[in-house]
C-alpha cells in the first residue's frame, strides 16, 4: 500500500507518517508512506493508493477526488480527532479501508 498524506505545506503531517509507520511496523504490513505539499502531489499521484488530507485542507477533498479518484487513488481527508491525536493506528485503518472499497 502506497499512502500519500499531504497538507498545506507537507510539515505537520510528517509527524503523522512516522505515527502510520509505527502502526504498521507493530502489525507487521509493510507500506510506502509519504508526506508532502498539496501543490507538489501531482509528482506523486502515480506512486499513490491512497491520498489522505490533513483536516486543514479538507476543503480540497471534492477537487482531489474528481483529479485522482478516476485515476484509481482512493482520497479522504483524515478525522481531524485522529489528526489531532496523532493516531496512526486510526489512520492506517482509514487507509485500509478505502482501499477495500471498490
Amino acid at each position: 500500500m502506497n499512502i500519500t498524506l499531504v497538507c498545506a505545506a507537507g510539515m505537520s503531517t510528517s509527524i503523522m507518517v512516522n505515527k502510520i509507520k509505527a502502526a504498521a511496523e507493530k502489525e507487521g504490513e509493510t507500506i510506502s508512506i509519504r508526506a508532502v505539499s498539496e501543490s507538489a502531489f501531482s509528482n506523486y499521484a502515480e506512486e499513490t493508493d491512497v491520498l489522505l488530507l490533513g483536516p486543514q485542507i479538507g476543503y480540497a477533498l471534492s477537487r482531489l477526488k474528481g483529479l485522482y479518484e478516476p485515476k484509481g487513488i482512493k482520497v479522504d481527508v483524515i478525522n481531524t480527532i485522529d489528526y489531532g491525536m496523532m493516531n496512526g493506528e486510526n489512520v492506517l485503518k482509514q487507509a485500509r479501508n478505502l482501499l477495500a472499497e471498490k
